[in-house]
């Protein structure tokens, strides 16, 4: 493990600007591939490094995938040669059998009401994987969506092998083909929105494959230092503030293969893009940070005004947090 990440007094590294796509470092360009990691050797290295790893997978109304996500983790990476700790499924008001699914296939099953039961109301999907941060209790924190249908165990092993192999790497970000409509990218919100803003914005993200994929790894010490948008923006929004305060050089993304998931109708994705868009202008400075939520102006199909609410409501970095201080100790606030 480096200095670095090792401590958490170390002032962090002041970001260098991105000029040409040829200086991103090892990881970013080019990228790992998750065939490249042993289980069984990954599982050795964490243990010598003194590692605990935690699986997180956010989830509301999964029962149809998420045990056997579940069911292979638990299988292979945590029983078989330990290099799982901990599976946690941080249920977001699931109204289907996803809790009971879920803790059948062997993951502790924690509800998003219970976590840090004193803050503010939050809602949306980075409020799910702020909570989280504090629900599961690994050096290293993996998590995978609930939806994935062809799931293997090379989706944790190729997110966490870097951070274990390279101890200057403190978040992996996934990438993947989607074997929708035979269209190749990253999704309709990806090449859209993301991409776009990020070569407009932040042209040193440009390098990173998929920016929205919701599969990622990172270590406790990078994740509970920066703060999490409570909706859809979060996945941007990490990897702005994690570029900006530990330098691009710290952030390394993975080949996964092929992900196979539900595909979302298009009246879903406006308030989706509708978060990553204000996520992005706030980050660069040109948005107003008053107002919790937004709203979507658009029409029905019989031309009806409506506005959609939309939430980017922002958590602080989990360090600052009193109980989480309490948890995992003071030091974290340093």
């Amino acid at each position: 493990m480096s200095a670095y990440f090792g401590t958490h007094s170390a002032t962090p590294p002041k970001p260098q600007p991105a000029t040409f796509l040829t200086t991103y470092p090892r990881g970013v360009l080019p990228p790992f591939r998750a065939g490249e990691f042993d289980p069984l050797d990954l599982a050795d290295r964490k243990a010598a490094q003194g590692l605990s790893l935690s699986v997180c997978l956010p989830a509301r109304n999964e029962e149809a995938t998420i045990g056997h996500i579940v069911g292979t983790v638990r299988r292979d990476l945590m029983a078989r040669i330990g290099l799982v700790d901990e599976i946690v499924v941080l249920d977001d008001g699931s109204t289907d059998a996803t809790a009971a699914a879920a803790r059948e296939a062997g993951a502790r099953v924690v509800t998003e009401c219970s976590v840090l039961a004193g803050s503010e109301p939050g809602s949306g999907k980075g409020n799910a994987l702020w909570k989280s941060l504090y629900a599961c209790e690994g050096d290293l924190v993996c998590w995978v969506d609930a939806d994935i249908r062809n799931f293997g165990s090379h989706f944790v092993t190729g997110l966490v092998g870097p951070l274990i192999d390279h101890g200057d790497i403190g978040f992996v970000k996934g990438f993947y083909d989607r074997p929708l409509h035979g269209e190749p990218g990253g999704g309709r919100v990806t090449e859209l929105v993301a991409r776009p803003l990020l070569s407009q914005l932040f042209p040193a993200l440009t390098a990173i494959v998929q920016p929205l994929a919701g599969e990622y790894a990172g270590r406790r010490e990078v994740l509970d230092a920066v703060p999490f948008v409570e909706g859809w923006g979060v996945e941007i929004g990490l990897l702005v503030d994690i570029s900006e305060r530990f330098g691009i050089d710290t952030i390394a993304q993975v080949d996964l293969g092929i992900r196979e998931h539900r595909n979302r109708p298009l009246a879903d994705l406006g308030p989706q893009a509708h978060a990553i868009l204000v996520t992005a202008l706030r980050r660069a400075g040109l948005g107003h940070g008053g107002r919790g939520t937004e709203q979507l102006v658009r029409y029905t199909s019989e031309h009806e005004l409506e506005a959609i609410p939309v939430e980017v409501r922002e958590r602080p970095a989990m360090r600052g947090v009193a109980a989480y201080q309490l948890a995992f100790g003071r030091e974290r606030s340093a």
